[in-house]
């Protein structure tokens, strides 16, 4: 192809590498606010199937909105009322043993405490020493860092409330976006992209419905197991262990080991609980992988065991805990795309 004026050429391409620049940086400082509402979304499709599971005993779809929407609010409210006090008054108890059993040393028994517990290899006056140059030459930055910790905290609490906001809208105007978004395909392929997309939503309901089952299971049999044991804080680690277990595949383990962390640290002196803590967790894992986690996707969204497994290594890697999330229904969508569509038409040809 001949160049009549290159100059032009060069001036087009330059504005377009210029506007590709331009919206990667305005996705970039809109990133927050996408998670926002993908999470939201998410979330909307997942209590769609409890809302057309009333529409089909024939309860209009405003009523079944409305009457899960207060069921789950009750719910949430209700637990928040029974497990958060519980969770403050052994968090507290936590921290006025700890507080009492400082202010029962001195800054020298406690030295020598822990030099007992740490054996001749480790200096711990020198390190004790080391620690207190440290805070002095770093105060402000360490008082920086903790403004910033306590900001992180009130924008978690901010985001949280946008997304219930963003979740409740979504899953009320759910069957008007759908059908604007039906309107904006030709005619002639509207009813199987609408058919697709039903799949889809379906299926993503279905998961997060599963998911939500899978880390409930684990928070109480975790409370009654550490209940059984005597284990610290029961209520705080089974807490732990439902808000780990929301999280595909990863989730359950690192929950698992921070219970068990957690045991150790308030019961060095009781290495038969812990133990069996460990234990007790070893075998959960086993049971969720091989009995409970693939029964329940299989039914909600039929991917393979090895498909799940790199679907959210790939979007842990690539969105965090939101990609480990979402991942398993977009492996799903994926898939009913490939199935329904791609293959039929490779067979036509």
């Amino acid at each position: 192809m001949k160049i009549q004026n290159p100059f032009r050429v060069g001036l087009l391409a330059g504005l377009g590498v210029l506007l590709a620049v331009t919206i990667g940086s305005m996705v970039g400082q809109l990133s927050t606010i996408l998670t926002y509402v993908a999470l939201a979304l998410f979330l909307a499709l997942g209590l769609e199937p409890l809302v057309a599971t009333l529409e089909r005993r024939r309860v209009p779809r405003w009523l079944a909105l409305l009457i899960v929407l207060v069921v789950v609010a009750g719910v949430l409210v209700g637990a928040g009322f029974v497990i958060v006090p519980l969770i403050v008054r052994q968090a507290g108890a936590l921290v006025t043993e700890i507080v009492d059993y400082t202010n029962s040393l001195t800054w020298s028994e406690f030295v020598d405490t822990a030099q007992e517990f740490a054996g001749e290899g480790i200096d711990v006056q020198q390190i004790s020493d080391q620690v207190v140059q440290y805070l002095q030459e770093n105060f402000s930055t360490i008082g920086g860092g903790v403004l910033a910790v306590g900001a992180a905290i009130v924008s978690g609490v901010f985001g949280a409330i946008i997304v219930l906001i963003l979740t409740l809208y979504f899953a009320a105007s759910l069957n008007s976006i759908t059908q604007g978004l039906y309107k904006l395909v030709p005619a002639t392929k509207r009813a199987k992209f609408a058919d697709l997309t039903e799949q889809i939503m379906e299926a993503v309901g279905r998961y997060v419905v599963g998911q939500a089952s899978l880390a409930l299971c684990n928070g109480i049999l975790s409370f009654i197991y550490l209940s059984i044991i005597g284990a610290e804080l029961p209520v705080v680690f089974a807490f732990i262990a439902f808000l780990f277990s929301l999280v595909p595949l990863v989730g359950t383990l690192s929950g698992s080991v921070l219970i068990v962390l957690g045991q150790i640290l308030l019961l060095p002196e009781s290495p038969p609980t812990w133990i069996a803590a460990g234990i007790y967790y070893l075998i959960y894992m086993q049971v969720e992988a091989y009995v409970l986690s693939p029964n329940i996707m299989k039914r909600a969204v039929k991917v393979p065991g090895v498909i799940v497994v790199i679907a959210a290594l790939i979007g842990g890697t690539l969105l965090g805990v939101l990609g480990a999330l979402i991942a398993i229904p977009v492996a799903a969508a994926i898939m009913l795309i490939v199935e329904q569509i791609m293959i039929p038409r490779q067979a036509e040809r």
